[in-house]
């Protein structure tokens, strides 16, 4: 079998940490040849091997003193440091989403990564691109961006490119098709016998457009790592998926980086190792091994090498593509050491005691973190109705504030490790739960910042938090009542289990009716993990909705900025909200009982009809459609639509001819049509929005199961009143192509290509066609 083998004349990098001058591609392949030609076999299956007990990150590979090699630490997640103290916690990947703001996506990463740098973290496990949103009920949807590939491609690519600025490196995750968190990896029946992890069961046109899609966006940016996750794919461990991995990842996408295993993720060794993986993490069997050296790498792959049944060829590449990366980003000269204080902190996290005299004062990286977090906190805040201009406000004199979602954390400013699949019954949700939370320094509360602003003014504050009062109706102490009530609901979600329902927590539906019944003026935010449904959103009470989705530590600033004017609101849905929770929902697969160990098997037979392409392909309407966003301005999009080719008669493919590089074949990204449309603001305040650009194929040119349209481009643009733009998209020949299944390449449709541009994928203003071919 052949395997692709790191090649340092596919791709040159150029990137500065701003502290080394970053070396291009093939320099630091050098470098990773220089040092592998000095490992002896038990050091290079070492270098491939996670090791527990070699640091105290939640990933460690062994230092190699003889060589002044100083190992390499991994660390949680695409949303916080996790499991370390003095940290910041950024808005999820969701609510950076929702800002459809890529500029600040990448200011995001940019001081989340700057926080791992100065721990003495490597390796930052994100961005994550998997789950994509398959499931609205997903667990782990939040720490990802959004349904859309187009939209989570843009973010992936804005990500990595804002982690590895700072010399850290960028794990992209996880690949591929782990969409669901049930039965997610394998597990075992009471008896003892192995219960096989879900397959999810994908077509080939459905994995290149939908799925792989933002995954090539973030090799093209350069990830140094890719993580595999749990799920089998087509009845094959991703971790050990050949055509994934080899063929595709590797062979497709001409990705020269590093495929890092999920943790636990790996089955077997050398067909693992031949099959694609190159490190194991966090390198023991399972959970019950790690204080043991017993793992599918390490001293199997020794042995492997040694019987033949493993080509030192390969060994030497997986940790060529380990340490290119390594030197890339200048990792071996001056990288900050590890925070002195991780190991009692990751004790602690554990439940393990320590005694006070072993306490050492953590290192604060947080620095003017909090500016870009509150700031990404409004951005992804999205408004989605105002009655009668109800918001923002204009000094009320008395404000109520109702539900458990307003109040300080009570459990703990690290409560989300314990909260189960719940959440707290009292306390503000800013973020989700599992490895890509977090522990906080700090938090505003709403109620915390509601008070502040109020103090401000004067005005007083009335407030119920506990659900369980609200959801019986007893609100006698509040009187009089206030100008305006602001309920704030919540909804839980953590990585390990699904959502059981699109429905917010606590009773939600009971608290916003009773206040509403009460208070005429009520306004409802939302702290979200995912979509909810809004069967209140109808009441003539309620007459504003916000939903805020996971706005980090900041919370309560960044939602008082909206709602009292300071920031105007930009945010935009990166997914659509149904009128009911059947509309379009793909149920979870959940067997209450199996006959078979591969029992658990999730068919995509939905193609890449999800989210509002499947609204669109079945004529449902929405409550909210995807890319939908109110201001307190208004905006208008001109009626002409202009498009110019940049490429005259191209090709229907790709030439065969030309060698691939990172994130695929080069023609894929060349820039074929510029389309482009007037946007001005027409209101009475300043403000952004985002221009949104949506691609029809030409009917009958492309296979069934081709969706209605796809966002192909978006702009966020901020205008004065009366101010106009012209705003220019870029459309590159993935953009227009779709996957030929036969051919196994790119084609470009024949016949017209509808371009339609608008404020949402259902508020299109501006129509065209261009013709390619």
């Amino acid at each position: 079998m052949l395997l692709p083998v790191c090649n340092p004349s596919i791709s040159k990098l150029a990137l500065s940490n701003g502290v080394s001058v970053a070396l291009n591609w093939k320099a630091a392949t050098d470098k990773a040849n220089a040092f592998i030609a000095q490992l002896n076999l038990s050091e290079k299956a070492a270098m491939v091997t996670g090791n527990s007990s070699a640091g105290y990150c939640i990933g460690n590979i062994a230092a190699i003193p003889r060589l002044n090699y100083t190992g390499i630490c991994t660390q949680d997640g695409p949303t916080a440091l996790n499991r370390a103290d003095l940290v910041s916690i950024f808005p999820a990947g969701l609510t950076a989403a929702a800002s459809w703001d890529e500029d600040l996506i990448y200011a995001r990463a940019y001081a989340l990564a700057s926080e791992f740098r100065e721990k003495g973290a490597q390796v930052l496990l994100g961005p994550s691109a998997g789950p994509i949103g398959r499931h609205s009920l997903g667990g782990r949807n939040w720490e990802g961006f959004s349904p859309d590939p187009y939209l989570t491609g843009r973010s992936m690519e804005a990500t990595v490119r804002g982690i590895q600025d700072t010399g850290v490196q960028a794990v992209s995750k996880h690949f591929i098709g782990n969409e669901q968190e049930t039965q997610r990896t394998m597990s075992f029946s009471k008896d003892g016998s192995v219960v096989e992890g879900i397959s999810a069961n994908i077509d080939d046109r459905t994995l290149h457009e939908l799925y792989l899609w933002p995954f090539a966006d973030a090799v093209k940016a350069g990830t140094a790592a890719v993580m595999c996750s749990y799920n089998r794919v087509n009845q094959t461990y991703s971790c050990e998926n050949d055509h994934l991995l080899n063929t595709v990842l590797k062979g497709e996408l001409g990705f020269d980086g590093y495929v890092m295993s999920d943790f636990f993720a790996v089955h077997s060794g050398v067909k693992a190792a031949t099959g694609g993986l190159d490190m194991n993490m966090p390198g023991a069997l399972d959970q019950t091994s790690t204080a043991s050296s017993n793992s599918f790498f390490g001293g199997n792959l020794t042995s492997a090498v040694n019987n033949g049944s493993l080509s030192v060829d390969r060994l030497d590449d997986m940790i060529r593509r380990v340490m290119t990366p390594f030197y890339l980003l200048g990792q071996d000269n001056g990288f900050p050491t590890q925070d002195p204080a991780s190991l009692a902190v990751l004790s602690t996290y554990y439940d393990v005691q320590i005694p006070i005299s072993a306490e050492v004062p953590a290192r604060d990286v947080r620095h003017d973190h909090a500016n870009i977090i509150r700031k990404l906190g409004a951005a992804g805040s999205v408004l989605l109705k105002n009655t009668n201009g109800t918001l923002p406000l204009v000094s009320p004199k008395h404000i109520g504030v109702f539900g458990n979602d307003a109040a300080d954390l009570t459990g703990g400013l690290d409560g989300a490790k314990k909260d189960g699949e719940t959440g707290t019954p009292l306390g503000t949700l800013d973020i989700g739960g599992g490895s890509g939370s977090g522990k906080h320094a700090t938090i505003v509360s709403p109620l915390d910042a509601i008070k502040a602003r109020a103090q401000k003014t004067g005005a007083r504050v009335s407030y119920i938090l506990a659900n369980d009062v609200l959801a019986a109706n007893d609100l006698h102490s509040i009187y009089p009542t206030p100008e305006v009530c602001i309920v704030f609901l919540k909804t839980w979600a953590s990585e390990g289990f699904d959502r059981t329902t699109l429905e917010a927590d606590w009773d939600s539906t009971k608290v916003v009716n009773n206040v509403a019944a009460r208070c005429p003026n009520t306004v409802v935010v939302t702290h979200s993990a995912g979509l909810n449904t809004m069967p209140w959103a109808s009441n003539p009470n309620v007459k504003a909705i916000i939903a805020a989705h996971l706005p980090g530590e900041q919370t309560g600033n960044s939602i008082v900025d909206i709602l009292w004017g300071d920031v105007n609101p930009s945010g935009k849905l990166p997914y659509t909200i149904p009128v009911n929770e059947t509309d379009c929902l793909i149920p979870i697969v959940n067997l209450t009982s199996i006959s078979s160990p591969t029992e658990w098997q999730a068919d995509f037979t939905e193609g890449q009809f999800i989210d509002y392409r499947a609204f669109d392909a079945k004529n449902v309407t929405p409550l909210y459609e995807f890319g939908f966003g109110l201001s307190y301005t208004t905006f208008d999009l001109g009626t002409s639509l202009s498009t110019k080719s940049l490429v005259k008669k191209p090709s229907v493919v790709p030439n065969k001819n030309t060698a691939i590089e990172m994130g695929g074949h080069p023609d894929l990204w060349a820039d074929l049509v510029k389309a482009s449309i007037q946007v001005s603001n027409t209101g009475k305040v300043g403000g952004a929005t985002v221009v949104q650009l949506y691609m029809t194929p030409p009917t009958g040119a492309t296979p069934d199961g081709t969706p209605v349209r796809t966002l192909r481009g978006f702009k966020k643009v901020y205008l004065k009143p009366g101010d106009k733009r012209t705003v220019d998209f870029l459309l590159k020949r993935r953009d227009l192509s779709y996957w030929d299944v036969t051919s196994q390449q790119w084609v470009l449709p024949s016949g017209d290509i509808t371009l339609q541009a608008g404020l949402s994928s259902r508020d299109l203003r501006a129509k065209t066609t261009v013709r390619l071919l």
